[in-house]
């Protein structure tokens, strides 16, 4: 697993073989075969992933994590209070009477988007309109959650390391990089893409 800005175990979506985008994975019932939901599909994609690693994940110190009203997007879904769990670029929740998660959302290729004061969704660029909503206690903490979820993402974060990489080796003439051992080869893939 990828570890960009020094976020451990950041999953790059090219890591996950068969990955669709918007993945939400089920980690009860029948998501003990590995298989994944993906939104545009709303069945089983061909996304692989160890249940166990991601249980043990779960259980990592998260960046946020707070009881949240959830509403998933199936049509006539009711607001359920969750404990919600920001882990690098994974979202899970949590029953509030489980240690286990219900689910989890990749947060890659997705729209965070405030919908009232206290309420904030989540949609995937493959399938906008498919919306998680969660409800806050207060404007501040949905705030708070909007901010830590956009920059989540893979992406978010590999754009950051390119940015403060270029502007370090402005800054004193040497590449940053280069006291880690980082291969010339990824410091060229690194300085192809501009942040």
């Amino acid at each position: 697993m990828g570890n960009p800005g020094g976020r451990a175990g950041a999953v790059a979506p090219e890591e996950l073989p068969g990955r669709r985008r918007g993945t939400y994975l089920a980690l009860r019932d029948d998501s003990r075969e590995g298989r994944a939901r993906t939104p545009s599909s709303g069945y089983y994609g061909a996304m692989r992933y160890n249940e166990k690693e991601l249980q043990a994940l779960s259980r990592q110190p998260a960046e946020l994590a707070a009881e949240l009203g959830m509403r998933a997007p199936k049509k006539g879904s009711v607001v359920k209070r969750r404990l919600v769990k920001l882990v690098v670029n994974f979202l899970f929740y949590f029953r509030t009477d489980e240690a286990e998660p219900v689910g989890a959302l990749l947060l890659e290729h997705c729209r965070v988007t405030q919908e009232e004061p206290t309420s904030f969704s989540i949609s995937f660029v493959e399938d906008p309109e498919r919306k998680y909503h969660f409800e806050c206690c207060s404007e501040e903490q949905c705030q708070q959650w909007m901010g830590a979820l956009r920059g989540a993402s893979y992406e978010f974060m590999r754009r950051s390391l390119i940015f403060y990489r270029n502007e370090i080796q402005k800054m004193t003439g040497k590449d940053p990089l280069e006291q880690f051992g980082i291969s010339e080869e990824a410091r060229f893939q690194l300085s192809g893409l501009k942040a």
